[in-house]
């Protein structure tokens, strides 16, 4: 496996991919509670109206339920690989750690 495929499978915008699922597990758990405190409200139209945003957040809960399976299978997938590399190549690993070492002790060093 090559380094290329590695930094396609590694995307840095996972972490924003995670705070996405978290931040709509938010938002639809704020519809509930929403949803729970106007349930004592009358009329067909909010009853309605109530039926219509529970059915969307049963779509959006199934939907998040698959993004976050998806997420995790890449992941994973991405470790795996991660893994399989360096133990196919221990000194290409090593160096590149020590070079990101360096970098990262160069720009704490510069605060």
């Amino acid at each position: 496996m090559s380094t290329k495929n590695l930094s396609a499978e590694a995307d840095p915008s996972e972490v924003t991919k995670e705070q996405l699922v978290r931040d709509f597990k938010v938002v639809v758990a704020d519809a509930e509670a929403l949803l729970k405190a106007t349930a004592g409200q009358g009329g067909e139209a909010m009853s309605e109206a109530r039926a219509k945003v529970g059915e969307s957040l049963a779509a959006a809960k199934a939907k998040l339920t698959d993004a976050e399976a998806a997420l995790v299978a890449r992941t994973k997938a991405a470790a795996k690989a991660t893994d399989e590399y360096v133990h196919g190549h221990p000194w290409q690993a090593i160096g590149i750690a020590a070079s990101i070492g360096v970098v990262i002790g160069m720009l704490i060093g510069r605060r």
